[in-house]
């Protein structure tokens, strides 16, 4: 029922931007926070940047600077917006969201996105 779902990876070339969206879905209340992660073939999971309820964003040292998470609260959508794209970045990028949801009453809730793909070429 409640669900995320990730969209806008494609292919870039380096130097590229896109933008990446998270959207929430559901009996949603709110989203209290959210991260963006991603993984390249055969590595490890990496965190990418996070939000959370106040606006408050924290970023990968590797990111900070070129990458920017923002949220439309109406929505219940979270963006990555990247840019100056490195071939590093490429790889699996997955949301992963800390919501209230709501029922018979009020509940905290985890989940991820199924992913969207970004290769950015040399």
């Amino acid at each position: 029922q409640v669900q995320l779902v990730e969209s806008g990876g494609g292919l870039v070339q380096a130097g590229g931007s896109l933008r990446l969206s998270c959207a929430a879905s559901g009996s949603i209340f709110s989203i209290n926070a959210l991260g963006w992660y991603r993984q390249a073939p055969g590595k490890q999971p990496e965190l990418v940047a996070t939000i959370i309820s106040s606006g408050s964003t924290n970023y990968a040292d590797s990111v900070k600077g070129r990458f920017n998470i923002s949220r439309d609260n109406a929505k219940n959508t979270v963006y990555l917006q990247m840019k100056s794209l490195k071939p590093e970045d490429t790889g699996v990028y997955y949301c992963n969201g800390d919501l209230t949801g709501y029922s018979d009453s009020l509940m905290y809730i985890e989940l991820w996105g199924q992913g969207t793909l970004v290769t950015v070429s040399p």
